[in-house]
């Protein structure tokens, strides 16, 4: 029986909830996209794309329209790329990413994943490698869903949310990245974060800084290079700042659980 790549079978794609079409991405199949940006530029709103095992060398860019984008997991479907970073969402409206590993591999400032103003799901990813964070997301309208994503491995931090964001990043895993497991920045930002695992990143585990505002709830952050958490005296954390050590696990951070400072990147010469 010949079970090469040309001849296997594609498993039965899962059904399509929203009526649409399914697109298939696999690059051993003919008959179907070999590229996620094929399957995106042909996709109508209301279609589905799910990518088979692989690793793409490719970007994805969806702007002002709903995605709804489906990995075979995060350790079979890599998408990379050398130029840009891997993925760019700007005034996504909605929609579901999940099951995908977004790596960039070049030298200049990009990060894994880009959101900008977009309302939409991220679930069940991996984003690594980023030269800035892992994931940036900003913008007044910006309110995206995080879940169950590994970030990891980024120049500067795993996960930064500025320029009036209020994403909601839930059990989420921040680890090895060079700054900061998740940092907030700036008067009008208001992430929630809740039950997420900051770990071994080389400054602290969460940042809250710059007139930044935060719920902060059940996170874990422990073995990173400095703090548990730390915050400017401007910064305006829920609970209070007494309450966060009872509210949040800071454990095992060499430097303490938390700090208060007033030049909190000054490890890095900022």
């Amino acid at each position: 029986m010949d079970l090469s790549a040309e001849n296997r079978p594609i498993p039965e794609p899962p059904l399509n909830p929203l009526g649409g079409k399914t697109l298939v991405v696999d690059r051993g199949k003919s008959g179907c996209f070999m590229l996620p940006s094929e399957a995106i530029a042909k996709a109508e709103e209301q279609d589905q794309i799910v990518i088979r095992p692989g690793i793409y060398e490719d970007r994805v860019v969806i702007t002002d329209r709903p995605i709804y984008l489906l990995g075979d997991g995060r350790d079979q479907v890599t998408i990379f790329n050398r130029k840009s970073g891997p993925c760019y969402l700007q005034r996504v409206l909605g929609g579901h990413i999940s099951g995908i590993t977004f790596r960039y591999v070049g030298s200049d400032q990009h990060s894994a994943l880009n959101i900008l103003d977009s309302v939409c799901t991220i679930s069940h990813c991996r984003l690594t490698e980023g030269i800035l964070s892992g994931i940036v997301i900003y913008g007044p309208q910006c309110r995206p869903t995080l879940r169950n994503n590994e970030v990891c491995r980024s120049r500067e931090s795993g996960i930064f949310s500025f320029a009036g964001a209020q994403p909601y990043l839930r059990d989420n895993h921040c680890f090895e990245n060079h700054h900061f497991g998740i940092a907030v920045r700036d008067a009008s930002t208001r992430p929630d974060i809740v039950h997420n695992l900051c770990c071994e990143n080389m400054l602290s585990g969460i940042l809250l800084f710059h007139q930044a505002q935060a719920l902060m709830l059940n996170n874990v952050c422990r073995q990173n290079a400095h703090w548990g958490m730390v915050l400017t005296p401007d910064s305006e954390p829920t609970p209070n700042v007494e309450d966060l050590p009872q509210s949040n696990t800071l454990e095992n951070n060499p430097h303490g659980s938390l700090t208060i400072t007033a030049e909190p990147l000054a490890e890095i010469g900022r």
